[in-house]
């Protein structure tokens, strides 16, 4: 949804070049998928949804917070500073502390029902689905 969404901005022709073969490589990966939910458990896709955008504006932050927990283990393996790996251990668990807030925020709001693998994939073949139309 991201790529879609920012498309219209991208004023560089060859990054938007870029961008249109990403959102086509992904729309078409998603309709690869999408067949593979007949599989997996019984779904209730809510058609009349409000277009509320708090779930992917969350998700969009949980995926970046969990990105930077990677980032930051990663730099504190390469550094050889250690003032520079005390600060990336700092960063490293404000960045833990940060996905923390953000899953419970979702959790608590319904949002990511990391406990209930029908509503997961609900979800997930909802936002599929939303992408596509966009």
């Amino acid at each position: 949804m991201g790529f879609k969404m920012h498309y219209p901005q991208v004023q560089d022709p060859e990054l938007k070049k870029l961008y249109a073969e990403a959102i086509q490589s992904l729309e078409r990966n998603l309709k690869e998928l999408l067949p593979y939910y007949k599989s997996a458990p019984a779904v209730d896709m809510r058609n009349n949804a409000p277009k509320d955008l708090t779930a992917y504006y969350a998700g969009h932050l949980l995926i970046f917070s969990k990105t930077a927990v990677r980032n930051y283990a990663i730099a504190i393996t390469e550094t050889a500073t250690p003032s520079l790996c005390e600060t990336f251990k700092k960063q490293l668990n404000q960045a833990i502390q940060l996905h923390s807030k953000v899953f419970e925020f979702m959790l608590n709001k319904g949002i990511y029902p990391a406990y209930d693998l029908n509503r997961l994939l609900a979800n997930d073949q909802k936002a599929a689905a939303e992408a596509l139309n966009m």
